[in-house]
């Protein structure tokens, strides 16, 4: 184990034993005091009616199947709003959400040229399809700044192909695009972040009760080789501005009541990880139908919190490190090699993103290794191409949280009152 990762580990336990001390003086107030033993009766009501449904007597006496089921449904939710917050629940998330796999004649093209193009061979559904079948409720937007529009708006490989190189006409639209490789891998279901948003928004507005939506954005400036020299565009880099124009967007979609900031999470007089980790997240009755962004790069973390130290009047919580004044979500994409480090983060109270697949990989050959790894490390999203089976590939692979109606409750961290068919009000997926 290296230094650097001893001494975060070491971070970790420290502020866990730190949080798990102010939490037992915080627990001697009379209003958590209370709340906790209203839990535990909540908790004790669930166990009580699960076994009443299913035989059908209480008091030595017959009552209606609907109605114990009525009932058992009325408690799990009130347990689930009053008693659980987000770090306690495990979701399901998307990799690329907008993604979809080059065009055939690119493709065959791609693949010809090396092994690395198969990891393209994925496309997901539309985002709010994803929502409504699927029961992600995390997606990942990669973003490219274009402030004038047209940045983006050509494709010279396709001009090599014989087809049209002009790009749809959203992209020659102002505003941050969202789309893989620029010029190679540029096929989206939402072509611009504004686009992706409302259709988020729209899902999120005909299901006002769902559990919190999480969007992780991922911040792209890098250009690719250009061997044939056919003209592949530069990024722009991400400034300053363009930070901003990153919330800006956020903002001009939702209202402040649909989004959940660092603002509404920081206790005055506190940092955001001391927040976190001493008073815990909002609880899900505080959160249902809301919306948080997360910052995949740690690159932009400094910029994008100079000045603001906790994130003050930012949206985006940025993907951090323990010890940091503005750490509450890590993301940590190796769920085998960094098992028990994802299982220390969660346990102190942060928020933590892993991944169950990657390049196709998995689902090539049906090894549910690291898919099993990351469900079992606590991660709150586990990310993945795979909510449904590919048939090209014919291995069956997909990734779904256990009991999960969409989400899950924590394997970790989920106290024993939680049922995953209390934590979204109709109880599960819609048929198709």
């Amino acid at each position: 184990m290296s230094g650097s990762r001893r001494c975060r580990l070491l971070a970790v336990g420290l502020l866990a034993v730190f949080a798990a001390a102010s939490g037992t003086q915080a627990s001697e107030a009379p209003a958590v005091r209370e709340r906790d033993r209203s839990c535990a009766r909540m908790a004790r009501g669930i166990a009580k009616w699960e076994r009443i449904r299913d035989i059908n007597v209480i008091a030595g006496r017959e009552i209606p199947a609907a109605r114990a089921a009525r009932v058992l449904f009325g408690v799990r939710l009130r347990y689930a709003d009053r008693c659980l917050d987000l770090s306690q629940l495990q979701s399901l998330g998307s990799h690329n959400s907008y993604h979809i796999m080059p065009r055939p004649s690119l493709f065959a093209v791609l693949s010809q040229l090396g092994p690395q193009f198969l990891a393209w061979e994925y496309t997901h559904l539309p985002l709010d399809e994803q929502f409504e079948f699927e029961g992600v409720r995390q997606i990942e937007l990669d973003v490219f700044v274009d402030p004038v529009g047209g940045h983006y708006g050509m494709r010279p490989v396709l001009g090599l192909l014989g087809e049209d190189p002009v790009a749809p006409p959203e992209l020659f639209d102002p505003g941050l695009k969202v789309l893989h490789v620029q010029d190679l891998d540029f096929e989206t279901t939402c072509s611009s972040l504004v686009s992706c948003l409302l259709v988020v928004k729209q899902w999120s507005d005909e299901h006002p009760r769902h559990v919190p939506l999480a969007v992780l954005l991922e911040l792209k400036q890098d250009p690719i080789p250009d061997p044939l020299v056919l003209g592949f565009v530069t990024p722009l880099p991400f400034g300053a501005a363009e930070l901003d124009s990153v919330d800006d967007e956020i903002r001009s979609v939702f209202p402040p009541d649909q989004l959940l900031t660092p603002d509404d999470v920081r206790v005055p007089g506190s940092t955001l990880e001391e927040s976190v980790l001493q008073n815990g997240w909002p609880t899900l009755g505080e959160t249902r139908g809301r919306v948080l962004f997360l910052m995949d790069n740690g690159a932009f973390r400094a910029a994008y919190s100079a000045g603001r130290p906790n994130l003050e009047g930012r949206v985006l919580f940025t993907n951090s490190a323990p010890g940091l004044p503005d750490a509450a979500f890590i993301k940590m994409n190796d769920p085998i090699g960094d098992f028990d480090e994802i299982q220390d983060l969660v346990r102190a109270g942060y928020l933590v993103r892993t991944r169950a697949d990657a390049d196709t990989q998995q689902a090539r050959t049906g090894d549910t290794t690291r898919r099993d790894a990351a469900l079992a490390s606590g991660a709150h999203f586990v990310s993945t191409d795979y909510a449904s089976p590919d048939p090209v590939f014919g291995t069956g692979y997909q990734v779904a949280i256990p009991g999960g109606a969409p989400s899950g409750c924590n394997p970790l961290t989920a106290p024993p009152g939680c049922r995953a068919q209390g934590l979204e009000p109709d109880g599960g997926l819609p048929r198709r």
